[in-house]
């Protein structure tokens, strides 16, 4: 830390004696001090207060219109939460008492009238030390912040391309051009947002959804890719991509991962239980697996694939709705039917 001392300091005197004022003016001046307000009206330390924004205040307790008690507690919510802003007393009335309601106010410091000059000056440096060392620590504390800002963006961007490229490596898999994932994101956050869910929630389905599938890294291409209808045993093999999926992402601990894997392995549950690979119904399905649902069912049979061709969107709209309380949550349904379904293809 750069040494700083009292000729760095900037001061504010508040004594209702001129005199006082004066010799503390002069006294710190020749101490090589440049930055001293006094005043002898204590009405008017706060206005100074806040215009010179001191290091430290010197304050007189006795004084009449206004004592120093009531000019710390009108300083005190101009002291930043946090802050140290040493206030020295310089009062002849030592009695306990009034340390006491002192230092409950805010002093930090005292010294009794008539002071003696060595010792103000070591106060000084005390109350001064402490303060700038206070600034210092803060300013080290800022820019620990905006390290720390900066590292979590950081990692929150490494995080978002490895799940992109992660959810791209599974689509590529049977949709050579990769939108299936992020209209999927897209729609099931437009979709979360309509229920209702936090803005925080959305925009974590919106970047967990397009996961949805990656399990498909552990099918193979003869079934992913065949053109005609699978057989029981090869529809088995298929199913086993939820679970795939639920298990890759859920051995990382981020937010955003762990709710990929509950999409991952939550999304081909049906609504009536009959569903895969738990067999979950109703509400013990978690919500966003619920939404992803709909959105990745109404995707699919709106595009091409290599066992089927695109439906129109109208037809796809009343399936969907056919499905309201076997294959989806009917309020996710009703909320889904309001979406302007030509412009999500």
């Amino acid at each position: 830390m750069e040494q700083m001392n009292l000729k760095d300091a900037r001061f504010l005197i508040v004594d209702d004696e001129l005199a006082n004022v004066r010799v503390l003016e002069r006294m710190l001046k020749d101490w090589g001090c440049l930055n001293v307000r006094g005043t002898t009206d204590p009405r008017e330390a706060a206005a100074l207060f806040g215009d010179l924004r001191p290091d430290i205040v010197l304050l007189d307790l006795m004084m009449p219109e206004m004592d120093g008690f009531t000019v710390m507690e009108q300083l005190r919510p101009l002291i930043a939460d946090g802050d140290y802003l040493p206030i020295l007393v310089l009062t002849a009335d030592t009695t306990v008492p009034t340390r006491h309601k002192a230092l409950a106010v805010g002093a930090k410091d005292f010294l009794t009238k008539p002071f003696d000059m060595v010792e103000l000056s070591l106060r000084l440096s005390n109350l001064i030390e402490t303060r700038f060392l206070h600034l210092h620590i803060q300013s080290q504390n800022r820019i620990l912040d905006e390290k720390v800002h900066e590292r979590t963006a950081e990692l929150a961007q490494s995080e978002n391309e490895t799940v992109e490229c992660l959810a791209l490596a599974a689509e590529f898999r049977d949709d050579d051009t990769g939108q299936h994932t992020q209209r999927v994101g897209h729609t099931a956050a437009l979709l979360a947002r309509c229920l209702g869910l936090p803005k925080e929630r959305v925009d974590l389905i919106r970047r967990a959804a397009p996961l949805h599938d990656v399990g498909k890294i552990g099918v193979s291409d003869s079934i992913l890719l065949k053109p005609g209808k699978l057989t029981d045993e090869e529809f088995a093999t298929m199913k086993d991509h939820a679970v795939i999926g639920g298990h890759i992402l859920a051995r990382h601990h981020t937010p955003l991962l762990q709710l990929a894997s509950r999409i991952a392995l939550a999304h081909h549950e049906r609504w009536d239980g009959s569903g895969y690979p738990q067999k979950l119904a109703g509400e013990a399905i978690p919500i966003e697996g619920r939404l992803v649902a709909v959105v990745d069912v109404f995707d699919a049979l709106t595009h091409v694939r290599p066992y089927k061709s695109a439906w129109p969107v109208a037809d796809a709209v009343a399936e969907i709705a056919r499905q309201s309380g076997r294959q989806f949550d009917p309020e996710v349904v009703r909320v889904f039917m309001a979406l302007p379904h030509e412009t999500l293809v």
